[in-house]
């Protein structure tokens, strides 16, 4: 079993790894021929495997959330 302090330094690893995860679906996707939807610059927008991109529509603006501590 893991120790609390183990457990806080694995939890630090969370956000790098969800970055890493994300970036390689991104990319696995678009290799596969797969078009993925982000959004840029307050615009969602389909990309497609050859870079082109669709504007599909304005984003909602961000709700900003407060982190506690």
């Amino acid at each position: 079993m893991r120790t609390e302090k183990e457990l806080d330094f694995l939890e630090t690893l969370i956000p790098e790894l969800a970055e890493s995860a994300t970036k390689k679906a991104y990319l696995d996707a678009l290799s596969r021929g797969s078009s993925v939807v982000e959004t840029i610059n307050g615009t969602i927008v389909s990309t497609a495997p050859d870079g082109t991109r669709t504007v599909l529509k304005k984003a909602k603006p961000m709700i900003k959330v407060r982190k506690n501590g």
